[in-house]
């Protein structure tokens, strides 16, 4: 039979916390961005040259992506160690609080060492949201509620596009607000110059006050109450975390061999030291869940073939998400710089192409998530991963090849790429809580889902490269990259399938 939710007092209110937790956490992910550039340039010095701004704004994209995979596993960890309600609350806490010390920032690195640690909180949020929603929600409604869950990011990231178009009145209505309640004019212009990037930075924190919510109306996933009842939650050790640690230092040394930090160092060099650090990292990842196995195959709670499973569904969910998060990083995330440079900005005339953009995009994420999740409850896992792939291959080809200038043609197709590639994050929530045991959901998904951020990383870091191998074009670089959609429909061939199954416990 078909499990129902234990009350809708816990139903509800864990929903609205976690829609609201990742509205924010895409918000926040969104942020950077449209600010980032300016803030750079303010950080940096007038005189520095716009090659030192890109390099920094690359190496902090690429720095947040190592540090949503370590946060994925990290408070994944935490939240089947201590429950999912307090692990998301610090997760919330974490995002919200160093988003908003970077408006404090003075120099460069300041930015990439806050948003380091903000992206701990990004990542580990969408482990610990996904496990405590499934846990409490009954069967038949978790596709529509894992087609929500992938659309209240994009959510934050349409925000984020309506946020730039109307950036000029936003910035004149908080001068008038902050002169208002008594700040000085030297503060205010302070807080408002270059984009007002300091002020939006600050008002990140906001996300913070999500936590009385929590913590009053919430409660525990009472699946987790009962394996922390018979002794589950015993078997996990604060000592495992140094696995994890040299995971993200492993990762972090990728991301630099292939920077413009590394100096002279070579293709060849970068692609060992990538190879090597990439071994380093999975076992450092994998470490906190296999010691965890071990310590329960001995006390009899677990047998070997249960480990043998749980870490097979880990490795395999972070090969199918490698894939979306590639594609989405490597190919698509590109496409609004893409329309500014087909339609750019001028002195006297602002087209908002890329602002336009990323509206299309997101608009058509929010559609494809909640679609792509009903298509999985409806027609299987596997048949819709693959049905995915294909068409986000396809629909990335139409929109980087079959288009030359910013014109309604090229909006729908950004719209139509926007809602079938990212239609992978609606599908993840439904299927990655269906890999793992409630003992180990939250760290087994937390793996799956984040560890193909640093694959991302990776991939994204050559998308400069292949623009160079292509005179610079955006559209065959991006192109390129949406091959790896195809690799995706592959890999599937060995995902179970899961329709109709009762999450395990």
């Amino acid at each position: 039979m078909e499990s129902k939710p234990a009350s809708s007092r816990n139903v509800y209110p864990a929903l609205i916390a976690a829609l609201l937790g990742w509205m924010f956490d895409g918000f926040e992910m969104g942020l950077f961005p449209l600010i980032g550039q300016p803030a750079l340039r303010e950080l940096l010095g007038a005189g520095a040259p716009e090659a030192d701004t890109a390099k920094w704004f690359g190496a902090i994209i690429a720095v947040f992506l190592v540090g949503a995979a370590t946060g994925g596993v990290l408070f994944g960890w935490l939240g089947d160690k201590i429950g999912r309600v307090r692990a998301m609350s610090l997760s919330i806490f974490t995002y919200a609080i160093f988003t908003g010390l970077c408006g404090f920032a003075t120099e460069a690195w300041h930015i990439a060492a806050l948003r380091f640690i903000a992206s701990l909180g990004m990542g580990g949020e969408w482990s610990l949201g996904v496990a405590l929603v499934n846990e409490v929600w009954p069967g038949k409604s978790r596709a529509l509620i894992a087609g929500l869950i992938g659309a209240a990011a994009n959510v934050g990231y349409l925000l984020v596009a309506l946020l730039s178009l109307g950036l000029s009145g936003f910035i004149g209505n908080i001068e008038i607000f902050l002169k208002g309640i008594g700040l000085s004019e030297a503060s205010t212009n302070s807080l408002l110059a270059n984009s007002a990037w300091r002020f939006l930075m600050i008002s990140g924190a906001f996300p913070a006050m999500l936590i009385f919510f929590i913590r009053m109306s919430v409660r525990e996933s009472e699946k987790w109450e009962e394996e922390k009842a018979r002794g589950a939650t015993s078997h996990w050790s604060n000592s495992d975390l140094n696995g994890v640690m040299i995971g993200c230092v492993a990762a972090l040394v990728i991301i630099w061999a292939w920077s413009p930090a590394a100096g002279g160092l070579g293709a060849g060099a970068a692609t060992v030291i990538t190879v090597v650090g990439l071994v380093v990292a999975l076992f450092g990842y994998l470490h906190p869940v296999r010691q965890y196995l071990g310590r329960a195959i001995a006390a009899g709670a677990l047998t070997e073939d249960s480990r043998r499973k749980v870490v097979r569904s880990m490795l395999l969910g972070a090969a199918l998400a490698a894939v979306a998060l590639l594609g989405t990083w490597g190919s698509i995330q590109w496409a609004p710089r893409w329309a500014g440079q087909l339609m750019p900005d001028t002195a006297t005339v602002k087209h908002f192409a890329k602002e336009k953009t990323q509206m299309a995009t997101s608009i058509g994420a929010i559609v494809g998530t909640i679609l792509a999740a009903l298509a999985a409850g409806r027609f299987g896992r596997r048949p819709t991963y693959v049905a995915l792939c294909v068409g986000s291959f396809a629909s990335a080809l139409y929109f980087y090849l079959g288009h030359a200038s910013f014109d309604s043609s090229f909006l729908f197709a950004a719209f139509l790429a926007g809602a079938i590639t990212a239609a992978f994050y609606g599908f993840f929530p439904l299927y990655f809580p269906e890999l793992f045991p409630t003992s180990v959901r939250a760290t087994g998904q937390g793996f799956a889902f984040n560890f193909g951020r640093i694959v991302a990383a990776v991939g994204g870091l050559q998308t400069a490269t292949l623009m160079k191998a292509f005179d610079g074009s955006f559209a065959r670089a991006g192109a390129v990259l949406a091959s790896i959609y195809l690799v995706g429909a592959f890999l599937v061939i060995w995902a179970p399938e899961t329709k109709g199954r009762e999450l395990p416990e």
